[in-house]
This record gives C-alpha cells, sequence and structure tokens, in this order.
C-alpha cells in the first residue's frame, strides 16, 4: 500500500512540476484577430486578382503562428501550388466554395518563385498548372482543412468568388512578426 501511495505521490508531483517546466523563456501574450481585422484586410484585395494577405504574425515562442486572408476572385485562374516548407496552413472558409486538391504532384510549367517579401516567395513556392495523383474535396463556407507542409495544394475548381482564412504555424520562423 505505501508503494502505490508512493508512485502516486510522485505521478502527482510530475505532473504538477510539468506546468512549470512548460513556461516560455519570455513573457508572451495572446494576440487577438477580430472579425473587423479579417473584414478591413479583405476590402484591401485586389478584384481581379489573387491575395494572400497578412493580417497578424504572433511570437508564439518556439514557432511564429500567422493570421492571414486569401481572396481569391473567380476570374482569378489558381495555379497548383508547392511550399518547400515546414510551415502548415489551415484553410477556414470564410465565403464561396470550390474544390481543393491536395497531395500528388504538381504539373504543367513548375515555376520557381523568386525570393521576395510575399508570403508565397517566403515559403519556397513553386506553381504549377494542375495537380496529378491528388485527393479532391469540395470546400464549403465553415469547411475547414488541414495542409502540411511539403503537401501540393491546388484549386481545380471554384464556383464564384471565394474567401478564406489561413492559419500558419511556422516551426522555423519565417514568417516575419506583424
Amino acid at each position: 500500500m505505501k508503494t502505490v501511495f508512493g508512485i502516486a505521490l510522485g505521478a502527482v508531483a510530475v505532473l504538477l512540476a510539468l506546468p512549470l517546466r512548460a513556461q516560455p523563456k519570455v513573457a508572451l501574450s495572446a494576440v487577438d484577430v477580430r472579425v473587423a481585422d479579417i473584414q478591413a484586410v479583405l476590402k484591401t484585395a485586389r478584384a481581379d486578382a489573387a491575395d494572400d494577405l497578412p493580417i497578424r504574425v504572433a511570437d508564439a515562442g518556439d514557432y511564429h503562428v500567422g493570421v492571414y486572408v486569401v481572396n481569391r476572385p473567380k476570374v482569378a485562374t489558381p495555379p497548383a501550388i508547392y511550399h518547400e516548407t515546414r510551415v502548415t496552413e489551415v484553410y477556414y472558409m470564410l465565403e464561396g466554395a470550390g474544390t481543393l486538391v491536395t497531395g500528388g504532384t504538381v504539373t504543367g510549367p513548375v515555376v520557381r518563385e523568386a525570393p521576395g517579401t510575399t508570403i508565397l516567395s517566403m515559403l519556397n513556392n513553386m506553381r504549377g498548372t494542375a495537380i496529378s495523383g491528388g485527393v479532391s474535396r469540395r470546400m464549403n463556407k465553415g469547411d475547414v482543412v488541414v495542409i502540411p507542409g511539403w503537401v501540393p495544394h491546388w484549386w481545380s475548381a471554384t464556383d464564384g468568388d471565394m474567401s478564406y482564412l489561413v492559419i500558419r504555424p511556422d516551426p522555423d520562423k519565417i514568417l516575419p512578426i506583424k
């Protein structure tokens, strides 16, 4: 009985110490992104081209987290995209609908984005005209998809204008704080 009690007491001590050990080296604060922030950034998007616009990029200690909004008008032909990075993208559909293909291989003329200051060039981006061998899924308003780094993705069809929130966990701190 003393052994079981000792093991239980030791386990409780370890569990209580974990939050203390998990504390960051510097004080961090929560970062708010309000619907008004999203709407204000969307208003700056072009009507005739796709825009991937930063709202906030926060320092989460060991990694950064970016909050972006993408405006993709029906008239903008979406390329197949492949990011050579560990940055994951989480899409949350705000408006519109379409078919998103992930995985597989980028096909067509593949062009490496020139290094620069846009989000896509920071992610070591490559573009093509399509994806072969990927998985297609229908995305509607309110749907969420998680696209890990190194996974090609492409909107093969869009029903009209779309906008979606993109959350980007960035373990390599590529995204600059905003």
